[in-house]
């Protein structure tokens, strides 16, 4: 479990944005506690320290900050990384999955030779909201054979229910900073 010091700290170096990207709405900024040295060396170690982040075959990450993390998570564990990315943007042969957004449905893809069955793969995300773009990952992941026991996340929304959306498919869901209302 993350200490509550490194929970406040972190949260600190989190801005939040009003009204992006449109009224009513409080962005949660993770670039500013990737842009801090010290924040993003202790965020990286605290994913690391989390017990879901072992026992893993292979690191994926959602685009876009999620490769930055993912990447740094990949690194300190010595496991490769797989990128999740938006519709077109991988250049071989891909699979892929639709899920829906607040207004209309979006597509993630990923190189269909990316995993293979059985691997255990740790996902890794800045943030999780509604969990949609998180659940099509893990139906990726699913697709291709291997299994996500476990995704990791600076930042969670809980009363968003991401959260439910993961666990009611067996995987555990841990977060190091949560901002509840949002």
């Amino acid at each position: 479990m993350i200490a509550s010091a490194d929970s406040e700290h972190l949260r600190a170096l989190i801005r939040t944005i009003p009204d992006y990207p449109s009224p009513g709405i409080r962005f949660r900024d993770v670039t500013t506690l990737m842009g801090d040295a010290a924040g993003f060396r202790r965020a990286v170690d605290c994913l690391l320290a989390l017990p879901e982040a072992r026992d893993i075959d292979i690191v994926a990450g959602i685009e876009a900050r999620g490769f930055i993390l993912g990447g740094a998570v990949a690194h300190q564990l010595g496991t490769g990384f797989v990128p999740v990315r938006k519709k077109g943007k991988l250049p071989w042969e891909t699979i892929s999955q639709e899920y829906e957004l607040e207004y209309g449905v979006d597509v993630v893809e990923m190189h269909a030779d990316a995993l293979h069955a059985g691997q255990r793969v740790l996902l890794v995300d800045d943030l999780i909201a509604t969990g949609g773009t998180a659940g099509a990952a893990v139906s990726l992941i699913e697709h291709s054979g291997a299994r996500v026991p476990a995704a990791v996340f600076i930042i969670e929304l809980p009363d968003l229910g991401g959260r439910a959306v993961l666990e009611r498919r067996g995987v555990a869901v841990r977060s190091l900073v949560t901002f509840a209302g949002d």
